[in-house]
């Protein structure tokens, strides 16, 4: 076998299918029983536009270089998507201060089209908003993840890829022609590859860490930062996406929209030591306090329960930021190994982004 893939979330997935298109034997490997059922399937199926991440980052570059493929992507494919803009909206006036530090973040990504507007500005966008100014990013969008997901799978099909459900990787090892694993489920066998790609998500560093010759030094402690998401009942009075302005670890929040214009509300951040998806109801008068900081009109009795998800960590709660891990072997020391650290948020958006780097190198 020339190349393995382990997780069929959104990255992996578009892994295989840069990997296939390029003419190389390709296996995915997925512990669950179908596509992107952790994280790929658990966010805001937003396509960011690459404003808040670090200049530099692996974060910022391949967002921007991501959206611009996504978007083309999709509109070649005929995959559910639109271009509806975002605002992030200032309800105070040290916030207020805060928005241009923002938009020179953003510039220096690669990110031109955002722009400053007044409250009133605003709110002649958006009637129910309530601001005291606001950035305007045009470019940011939202995409149906699974129509995608599902694009995916079919390009690497069509170019020979093979998707292999149920097939949890038990342990792997290190050999001179590459490295050999080995899968459970119903019919256990051992697999070997030139290029091993661990692509899996929340369970990456522990995978990592079952492939003897992998150094433990260089396998990051893995975190969880769950969080909750609230629909609301009932027509959705915004037409754009709306964020607050960044909190410590997230983006706070906001209000996101899906492609039939029902509205939800999230992600809060809960550190929680082990995955797990319980939405717990009581969260809600949080989620009022919060959103009605910009929606003031929100009724009473307005937000149901409705996912959550969790983002894979790799820095602690007290490290504001964490970038993206592409880890090969010029840091490693292993051939055919490519580990995925950290693929959080926009994972989603840099997913072609990835894949080319990780095809490429």
């Amino acid at each position: 076998m020339e190349c393995i893939v382990a997780g069929a979330g959104v990255v992996g997935l578009a892994v295989a299918r840069a990997l296939a298109l390029a003419g190389r034997e390709v296996i995915i490997l997925e512990a669950a029983d179908r596509i992107g059922s952790e994280t790929s399937s658990r966010n805001s199926e937003v396509i960011h536009a690459g404003i808040y991440y670090p200049a530099g980052s692996l974060m910022a570059r391949l967002c921007v270089e991501g959206r611009g493929l996504l978007y083309a992507y999709c509109q070649e494919r005929g995959i559910p998507h639109r271009q509806c803009g975002k605002l992030i909206v200032a309800t105070s006036q040290s916030e207020l201060e805060q928005l241009p530090t923002i938009a020179a973040k953003a510039a220096r990504n690669g990110v031109p089209d955002l722009r400053q507007i007044s409250a009133s500005q605003a709110r002649s966008l958006e009637p129910a908003l309530a601001a005291t100014g606001a950035l305007l990013s045009p470019s940011t969008g939202i995409v149906d993840s699974h129509a995608y997901m599902l694009s995916l799978l079919g390009d690497a099909e069509d170019a020979g890829a093979v998707l292999v459900c149920n097939s949890p990787v038990e342990r792997g090892r290190v050999t001179h022609r590459g490295v050999v694993v080995d899968v459970g489920g119903a019919e256990p066998m051992s697999l070997g590859c030139r290029l091993f790609v661990n692509a899996a998500g929340l369970a990456a560093p522990k995978l990592a860490r079952l492939i003897d010759g992998m150094p433990p030094a260089l396998v990051p402690r893995e975190y969880f930062a769950k969080g909750d998401y609230f629909s609301l009942v009932g027509k959705a009075p915004f037409s754009r996406l709306i964020y607050p302005v960044p909190v410590k670890g997230g983006l706070g929040i906001h209000l996101t929209l899906d492609l039939a214009g029902q509205a939800r509300f999230g992600p809060d951040i809960e550190w929680v030591d082990k995955p797990h998806y319980d939405v717990d109801p009581a969260k809600a008068a949080l989620f009022y306090a919060g959103v009605r900081r910009y929606f003031p009109d929100l009724k009473d009795g307005a937000l149901l329960p409705a996912y959550s998800g969790i983002r894979p960590k790799i820095v602690p709660p007290e490290v504001a930021n964490q970038d993206f891990l592409v880890q090969g072997p010029a840091v490693h020391g292993v051939p055919g190994l490519i580990n995925l650290f950290g693929i959080e948020s926009p994972g989603l958006t840099a997913s072609l982004a990835l894949a080319k780097l990780v095809a490429e190198g």
